[in-house]
């Protein structure tokens, strides 16, 4: 890969501390931001390293994942070989993801077949080389209403109507499983606290759409939508979209599936909703197994009719037997055979397996444990089917039903020929109570009690969703125990390579981190502290057991110390959702650090926000829901929570095509943010304003669609995405005060008697906007009678200071750039000195401008970056002194159920937008960081209701304007 010859340019714009200021600004701030953000884009080569996160998979099975060139070193129509560890070239289909500014390739996709211990090396392709092809050539046929996938391993036919999703699967041959369909409960009310149940009614999966996104060479995609139809009533709900994946030489089908929760919550529970496939039997029963996966490696598995005292070690182990003894049909001598098999994972710390011989007949304890891995199988000694489902106890309430394994036959004589077992994969078990949508309580509390917005109508999960993930591998015969103890490993976890952080910061990606550096005493105090800080939060994720099918990944928000609990119950102070960037700052710690924990962290928080706080149809679409104790219950849905910002490395790392789904809807928001003011009820419009189609704020709103935009028009290319951004660039470049503009006064509520004055937190950026255009409008402040400054503490802290980080360099905008380095070194300069920088571009050199809210030390950091003025190092330096990341307590006995920690002035607000202000600070400052951290400062103690004694000298920020806890939607 050649250099980029602007690069070297830019480098030696850039590299001298002596040049002006005034003249870096008005000069050369767009280059040498490009330079400071991405320091070594340009000298990646196009050969990319690539390895295992983690260890490498259990078995061998398709792999895809993502990778970062530099601008300019790949051609959008690129082709790429791949070599492995050892030498030899192996199949690669490769994609494009993303496109830099100029055309060229920004993130490709790759996909392979293996599990051999790395490093692999993805290279250029010329015109006279191809990638390997695959030994098993991937076959894709259309027909009448199906799709025929043949990966040499296994031959699967997708249904394109109807119910069944795969119709059928064959082996060696051997249709090991047919009619693969989406079924559950629908249950018409809550569980009663007695008297009869609640009507029931199962639904199964009905096709819509089939489209085949990808057909070859290594690996085939199938996108399936549909709805859930009631077996009787003709209902449709639950619109569905699950992907098939299949890979050549690879027997196993990967599934995405997501549903869409469209039901009225006061009345439509979900009682049930699995995967359900039918299993044909063709052995004698004691050569037909059953088998669940444990905690550990552990594996249940038994014959239907198991051996007695002398068993066949051969049946044990699942092959094939000759009977002999108790194995006939003969009444007193016959030993049982066991037809129907249940696992059920109630909690995230025990399941149990029962099974009995058939349904006149009492279930029978089988055994128990803790955490199961999610796999289950059933099938003979000819073949058989398993499936595993990924995140499976942490998601409970899971389960497994294998049911007629022992059919058909009367009763006297069962599994004397031919059957058909049914084998579901429950997300929701039917064993568990119905699933209650509904919000935790049925009035309001006030803002003042509990944080908590509810406002009318909005505390609903119409539009919210959940993703799943299975892995179904159809079998020849009955797998060794421990080929199924390996499937389940494999099922267990996403199988990824990547590169290296260092590689992936080279391609200049995912704005301002560097990887980890411990080069200096002040270098390794910082990394401790964001080492303890991520430590502290996974033993918390085990220890208060934050698991549940629709919580699992998120943190609770903020914590008691009297309790000594994190507030669960309490208001808007429960689970986090994306509150102020915490996706932003786990997928930065995994980048940095390439660490396999922190990635399985990242992904589950990012899978879980993404759906279960986003609303994904109605009139919400496009918008996320703040921070509750029922996910979807605050009133404050904004764009900030939902946008496509949290999800791009997780997209691009992995090629992701539902999360590719989800940023997609993204660019929907705009329109619901017109339709759901974001400053609606804390700076209700005025008679006098001006009449725009819509009202939003320069930050966080317009960050926010900006990024909306930008993650189009880098996956698409399509420049319209970019030209809505210069839009509102333009826009704002045209109003007073840049960024800062807005309004300082309005209609507050907390004034009481329609009384215009102050707004919280300082005044808001609003202005108008035109969703048709993308044009912003000013709106002037009713005291004023025209824009003025202001400073709005939640501007940058929900993702808007890392979206610009990315934007500014790419829109190579020198103009906007400049106003983006005021906004960083004047956040709270008056109107006059606002003004006269736009002249002299040198206001504020002493750095005492510089925002004091949580967002200001970041901006700091990166306005000493882009000007080497030291005033602005000694803000960022002295804000990285005061952290303190976090320092557990450990509690046991009475105070707590149990054992645990606790870490004074530990939040996950302060959490996110600390660990993000230290990883971006860490690589702005560069040699500007002292070889030791300053002496702490005093911190005045800023304690508060539930707080430990001295922790607000613990919290890890300077004095500030807080995150108000008390405030009309929108204005937090």
């Amino acid at each position: 890969m050649t250099t980029a010859p602007t690069t070297k340019n830019v480098r030696r714009q850039c590299g001298s501390r002596a040049t002006g200021l005034r003249a870096r600004v008005a000069g050369a701030a767009l280059l040498c931001a490009s330079a400071a953000l991405v320091p070594a884009a340009a000298a990646a080569p196009l050969e990319a390293t690539v390895n295992w996160v983690g260890d490498a998979p259990a078995v061998r099975g398709g792999v895809s994942w993502g990778v970062p060139f530099a601008q300019g070193a790949a051609h959008k129509e690129q082709a790429f070989t791949l070599r492995g560890p050892d030498g030899k070239a192996l199949p690669l289909q490769s994609w494009p993801l993303a496109y830099w500014p100029d055309g060229s390739l920004k993130f490709g996709g790759f996909a392979t077949v293996t599990n051999a211990p790395g490093p692999y090396v993805i290279a250029a392709a010329d015109t006279a080389q191809a990638p390997a092809a695959p030994a098993a050539a991937l076959g894709v046929v259309k027909g009448d209403g199906f799709i025929d996938i043949d990966t040499g391993a296994a031959r699967v036919r997708v249904g394109m109507r109807g119910a069944d999703l795969v119709r059928s699967i064959t082996v060696a041959g051997r249709e090991v499983a047919r009619n693969g369909r989406l079924v559950g409960l629908l249950q018409q009310g809550p569980d009663p606290e007695e008297g009869a149940m609640p009507a029931r009614a199962a639904f199964a999966s009905q096709i819509d759409k089939v489209t085949l996104e990808q057909s070859g060479p290594v690996r085939a995609v199938v996108k399936i939508e549909g709805r859930h139809k009631l077996a009787r009533g003709g209902r449709a709900w639950l619109p569905f979209s699950l992907r098939l994946y299949l890979y050549a030489g690879d027997p196993a089908i990967r599934v995405v599936h997501t549903f869409v929760y469209d039901g009225d919550q006061r009345k439509d529970f979900i009682r049930a909703l699995g995967l359900r496939f039918s299993v044909p039997l063709r052995e004698d029963v004691y050569n037909r197994h059953v088998a669940f996966g444990g905690q550990d490696g552990g594996l249940w598995m038994e014959s239907l009719q198991p051996g007695d005292l002398n068993a066949d070690p051969r049946q044990v182990a699942g092959r094939r037997i000759d009977g002999g003894r108790f194995y006939g049909h003969k009444d007193k001598e016959q030993l049982a055979i066991w037809s129907d098999y249940r696992l059920t994972q109630p909690s995230p710390n025990g399941f149990n397996i029962v099974k009995r011989t058939g349904a006149a007949s009492s279930w029978v304890f089988a055994d128990a444990g803790r955490r199961a891995s999610g796999l289950a199988f059933v099938g003979d000694v000819s073949g058989g089917l398993a499936i595993s489902v990924k995140d499976f106890w942490q998601s409970y309430p899971s389960g497994f039903d294998v049911r007629h394994a022992a059919s058909p036959g009367a009763d006297d004589k069962p599994g004397t020929g031919a059957g058909v077992a049914e084998l579901t994969a429950w997300l929701w078990s039917p064993d568990a109570p119905a699933m209650d949508m509904r919000h935790y309580a049925t009035r309001a509390h006030g803002l003042g009690a509990t944080y908590e917005d509810v406002q009318p109508g909005n505390s609903v999960a119409y539009g919210v969703a959940r993703t799943s993930e299975f892995t179904i591998t159809p079998t020849a015969a009955v797998p060794a125990r421990s080929e199924l103890a390996a499937l389940a490993r494999a099922g267990g976890v996403r199988a990824l390579l990547s590169a290296s952080p260092a590689a992936i910061r080279a391609a200049g990606v995912f704005g301002v981190w560097s990887p980890v550096d411990r080069s200096t005493p002040a270098r390794a105090a910082v990394e401790d502290k964001l080492d303890a800080v991520l430590a502290f939060y996974q033993r918390q994720q085990d220890e208060r057991h934050w698991y549940g099918f629709w919580t699992y990944g998120d943190f609770i928000h903020s914590y008691n110390f009297k309790r000594h609990v994190w507030n669960y119950d309490h208001g808007g102070y429960a689970w986090d959702n994306t509150e102020l960037g915490t996706p932003l700052w786990l997928w930065a710690s995994y980048l940095r650090s390439g660490r396999a924990d922190l990635f399985r962290t990242a992904e589950a928080l990012a899978r879980n926000t993404s759906e279960t706080n986003v609303y994904h149809l109605g009139p919400m679409l496009g918008l996320g829901s703040r921070h509750n104790v029922v996910k979807w219950g605050d009133g404050s849905k904004e764009g900030r929570i939902s946008q496509a910002a949290h999800w791009r490395p997780f997209y691009y790392l992995t090629t992701d095509e539902r999360i590719g789904d989800v940023m997609r809807e993204q660019l929907q928001a705009d329109r619901a943010m017109v339709r759901y003011d974001p400053m609606r009820l804390a700076q209700p419009v005025l008679p006098q304003d001006p009449k725009y189609p819509g009202r939003i704020r320069l930050g966080p709103d317009w960050y926010v669609l900006a990024g909306n935009w930008m993650t189009e028009w880098e996956r698409s290319g399509d420049v319209k995405w970019r030209d809505r951004i210069l839009a509102g660039v333009d826009s704002i470049l045209q109003m007073p005060y840049w960024l800062r503009s807005g309004v300082r006064n309005g209609l507050n509520p907390d004034l009481g008697g329609g009384r215009i004055g102050p707004l919280k937190g300082r005044g808001s950026m609003t202005v108008g906007y035109d969703p048709a255009s993308g044009k912003l409008m000013p709106i002037p402040d009713p005291v004023e009678h025209a824009q003025v400054p202001v400073l709005y503490n939640l501007s940058t802290i929900q993702g808007g200071a890392e979206v610009m980080f990315e934007l500014v360099p790419l829109l190579g905008r020198k103009d906007f750039a400049t106003a983006w380095l005021q906004y960083a070194r004047l956040g709270e300069a008056p109107a006059e000195v606002l003004l006269k920088d736009k002249t002299t571009g040198i206001e504020g050199a002493g750095a005492e401008y510089v925002e004091k809210a949580q967002g200001g030390p970041r901006l700091a950091a990166y306005a000493y970056a882009q000007t080497k003025n030291p005033a602005f190092a000694r803000i960022a330096v002295a804000n990285m002194a005061r952290w303190r990341g976090a320092a557990p307590v450990a509690l046991g006995g009475a105070d707590v159920l149990n054992p645990t920690d606790e870490a004074a002035g530990v939040s996950t607000n302060d959490a996110a937008q600390s660990g993000l202000t230290m990883i971006e600070s860490l690589a702005l400052l560069g040699d500007a960081l002292p070889d030791e951290l300053p002496p702490v400062p005093a911190v005045a103690d800023r304690g508060g209701a539930g707080a430990p004694p001295a922790a607000g000298a613990a919290a890890g920020m300077p004095p500030r304007v807080a995150t108000p806890t008390a405030g009309p939607a929108g204005q937090r």
